[in-house]
């Protein structure tokens, strides 16, 4: 009977993750860039089947009572712009990530508690603080090709290409677009922050003819609220299921233990 223990919790258990990325994902469906997870899941190991039947045995095949989750993997197809008029908000046209300088963190003491990272994101929701930098509000500053760039004010301009222009006609800085390389990986920080495992691998993309920048405009998440409602109630309703079995074996366990200790 322990084997239908290990079956039915597993199956909660994995059920259990798909709701929480999939309930994940639609609590980030207004978040700009946004990308969408998945669960992948695989078998924990394989058995050899065996039936014994009147002193005969007979193999007949491989199984495995235990699905677990394998990895939960991003899907980074691109999303539609909203136009917003802003012109703080930026938009990836294409391929590629903004880069964010997110400041290392000390306590009282000044004994650093979380270093320094540099983040990639499609969030092109930006801010200004107050020494004038451009600034992904509670992350860090924007990039650019030459460091974090400072515009002091809303009275400036972007082009395709990530040039900055600002009221007096000056060219501050060029917004640094980056992608992954061909060997590098990209890990997850947080909701729509990633940073890359390799960045030696990494790609400018300025001036390229497939990426460009659209000032005043965002990008919304790609996450289908309609789909993952669909998932979120299929996994519920796996997830009863499997608690639904998990009740009845240890009813059959209780019941079995009764019958045994009852025999004289």
């Amino acid at each position: 009977m322990l084997s239908g223990f290990y079956t039915a919790a597993s199956g909660m258990m994995m059920q259990q993750r798909k709701i929480n990325v999939l309930t994940n994902n639609m609590a980030n469906v207004k978040t700009p860039g946004f990308r969408a997870e998945r669960v992948v899941t695989e078998t924990f190991d394989h058995e050899l089947m065996t039936r014994i039947e009147k002193g005969n045995t007979e193999r007949i095949g491989i199984g495995s009572p235990i699905n677990i989750t394998r990895d939960v993997l991003t899907n980074y197809d691109e999303s539609y712009l909203e136009e917003t008029g802003r012109p703080f908000d930026m938009a990836i046209v294409g391929q590629g990530f903004f880069n964010i300088s997110k400041p290392a963190k000390t306590d009282e003491q000044g004994n650093e508690t979380e270093p320094a990272q540099q983040l990639l994101t499609r969030n092109g929701n930006f801010d200004i603080d107050s020494e004038g930098y451009l600034i992904l509000p509670e992350v860090g500053r924007v990039m650019g090709t030459k460091g974090e760039i400072k515009v002091d004010d809303s009275y400036f301009t972007v082009s395709e290409n990530g040039d900055i222009i600002n009221g007096q006609g000056k060219n501050v800085g060029t917004l640094l677009v980056t992608t992954i390389g061909a060997e590098g990986e990209i890990e997850k920080v947080s909701n729509g922050l990633y940073q890359s495992a390799n960045p030696e691998t990494d790609i400018k993309l300025q001036g390229s003819e497939t990426t460009k920048i659209a000032q005043g405009a965002l990008e919304h998440s790609n996450v289908d609220v309609n789909r993952e409602m669909t998932l979120v109630m299929e996994a519920q309703r796996a997830f009863q299921a499997c608690s639904q079995a998990l009740k009845i074996v240890d009813t059959m366990n209780q019941k079995a233990s009764t019958s045994i200790g009852s025999i004289q």
